[in-house]
């Protein structure tokens, strides 16, 4: 399946010092991700290598083009993400201990935590600054909105991004993720029944800050998507069920969702690992229309899911990471199924679902990545480059 001259313009090469790489522009990706006209597929890597695949890696012979993902040629999707913060303001990591297996250290939020060098990317929290509603108000004066939130010359640099053709992407914190950075996920799952005055003001405090933040960036440059890091369900299913969405998350991200609709922003893209299925619909009425990474070892199938939302649910990544330590046959029978024409349709951003795992061979991913760009009829000679393709 090729793609014609239409679908090439959305395309850009630029040079850099390594190379040629393929640039996704704006309007390709939107019309992509919202179920426009078929257009050249789009094929990228989310999140690169799990910690200590490049030792595996260059055991069996890679170059260093192969460690870094620049041989794969992967698309590049050219975007500017607005500093503009709608978060945690202030706050910065102090060392506490560093060994040859783990850091120690005390990060912004206040909370000691643990990093194991060698098997993790993502420091542990061991405590957490809120318990109650007098803790929460010792750390909500950082939420509140200050000129500080806005980087230096944002809205210059916005504009001239979108001119160039980058996609304009702002953030906002999760409705989870942000109250579990503060309380830590047993005591958050806990005060949704025993506290949820808390809940409501964390998340109302965390609205506040977020619509006045992108009430100023909406009026000064239109923004394509809207971005929310959750990490809400496990390989069992979410932490919290349809209920808790509608009362605790809704308010807050329609408030937030509806404003930047109007102002010309196209995807409202949620990132969770894990099986989100029960609270799909639920995440629908949120205004959530995007999901990544869609992860097939917790249960989430893409095309299943295709198939029960069609247009309403758009997709980043889907290709199960685990069987490209199986055999080819099986590497190439998922992406058959994954990059089967209904998927191709629009809608979907093909990719792993999250990094690529520790014993897979380096043969094997060559072999997946030679052949999915074969199914999806890309270049197969492609230029080089790699940027991670989550937002």
């Amino acid at each position: 399946m090729g793609f014609g001259a239409s679908a090439r313009a959305d395309c850009a090469l630029k040079r850099e010092s390594r190379g040629v790489t393929m640039i996704v522009l704006r309007d390709h990706y939107l019309n992509v991700m919202t179920f426009g006209p078929p257009m050249r597929p789009i094929f990228v890597e989310l999140f690169g290598l799990l910690v200590g695949l490049d030792q595996e890696w260059r055991a069996q012979g890679a170059t260093d083009d192969e460690i870094s993902l620049a041989a794969f040629g992967f698309d590049r999707i050219k975007r500017y993400h607005v500093p503009a913060n709608t978060g945690l303001l202030g706050g910065s990591e102090t060392l506490v201990e560093e060994t040859e297996e783990h850091v120690i250290a005390i990060d912004r939020y206040g909370r000691r935590t643990r990093l194991c060098k060698k098997s993790a990317s993502i420091p542990h929290p061991l405590d957490y600054p809120v318990k109650d509603m007098d803790s929460w108000l010792k750390i909500k004066p950082r939420y509140v909105f200050s000129e500080e939130r806005f980087g230096r010359d944002w809205a210059a640099a916005a504009a001239r991004a979108r001119q160039e053709g980058a996609l304009i992407v702002v953030s906002i914190p999760g409705a989870f993720d942000e109250p579990r950075q503060l309380m830590g996920e047993e005591n958050l799952c806990l005060a949704f029944y025993e506290q949820p005055e808390l809940v409501h003001d964390i998340l109302g405090a965390i609205a506040d800050t977020a619509s006045s933040v992108l009430d100023r960036v909406t009026r000064q440059v239109r923004v394509d998507v809207l971005s929310v890091h959750e990490d809400l369900a496990g390989k069992s299913g979410p932490l919290i069920g349809p209920a808790q969405v509608a009362e605790f998350v809704r308010p807050y991200f329609r408030r937030i969702w509806d404003m930047m609709r109007e102002r010309g922003a196209r995807v409202f893209q949620m990132d969770s690992d894990g099986n989100m299925e029960p609270v799909i619909p639920a995440l629908l009425e949120c205004g959530i229309n995007s999901i990544l990474p869609v992860e097939p070892a917790a249960g989430m199938d893409m095309v299943a899911l295709r198939r029960k939302y069609g247009n309403r649910l758009a997709m980043m990544g889907g290709i199960d990471k685990h069987v490209l330590r199986r055999t080819k046959a099986e590497i190439q029978a998922e992406l058959e199924y994954k990059m089967q024409p209904l998927m191709r349709n629009g809608g979907t951003v093909f990719g792993l679902d999250h990094r690529i795992p520790n014993g897979t061979p380096l043969e094997n991913y060559r072999f997946y990545v030679r052949t999915a760009r074969e199914i999806l009829g890309l270049e197969p000679d492609p230029e080089r480059g790699w940027e991670r393709a989550a937002f």
